[in-house]
């Protein structure tokens, strides 16, 4: 299973919590907290996949998260925030 690298970000004194996918602009998920957008990612990531196949793309293959290490775009991202690991297509969405 293919896992993108998703970038969480906290919200600071409001509380909120944003995640984002390096390898998907503009694709995010966001919570009240970590948990909560953790499982809105896949929700995030289904809708970004439909948008794209809608315009008949699909989604890019993941980048390993040394590959986005060594991108000076998103280098200090990552070593100022948490990352995770994000399955796609959920296990739950699998078929075969």
């Amino acid at each position: 299973m293919p896992h993108y690298v998703a970038i969480i970000e906290d919200g600071g004194p409001e509380g909120a919590v944003g995640l984002w996918f390096p390898d998907l602009p503009g694709c995010i998920s966001g919570g009240d907290d970590i948990d909560e957008a953790l499982e809105n990612a896949p929700e995030a990531l289904a809708l970004y996949a439909k948008d794209l196949a809608e315009d008949g793309r699909q989604l890019p293959p993941p980048r390993t998260l040394d590959d986005l290490k060594a991108d000076p775009e998103f280098a200090d991202d990552l070593r100022n925030h948490t990352a995770v690991l994000i399955e796609w297509p959920p296990l739950a969405d699998a078929t075969g």
